[in-house]
């Protein structure tokens, strides 16, 4: 990544955190850096429930932030909680 690509990459992503930061229900949103692939970076964010965090992807200002960086983004996995929160791993049913 060049100097001048990873500035709009911070850019951007300082758009998106600062987008889930002023969404309801947001606790805490930031930008973080992969210590053994300076390539990955992430945006950690938590929530007070997980409709929130949905919520927070709806309506044009929402999606302006959003959408350059997710354009980017790798497919992995990217909602966890505390395992005592989890609980059982069962399908729904329906």
């Amino acid at each position: 990544m060049t100097s001048e690509s990873e500035a709009t990459f911070r850019a951007d992503a300082a758009a998106a955190v600062a987008q889930f930061a002023g969404s309801a229900g947001c606790l805490s949103a930031e930008l973080v850096r992969n210590l053994d692939e300076p390539s990955l970076w992430a945006i950690v964010s938590r929530w007070e429930q997980v409709g929130d965090y949905r919520r927070a992807f709806n309506g044009t200002p929402a999606k302006m932030a959003l959408i350059p960086l997710l354009s980017q983004a790798i497919d992995e996995p990217s909602a966890y909680a505390a395992p005592d929160e989890v609980g059982d791993n069962v399908p729904r049913v329906g």
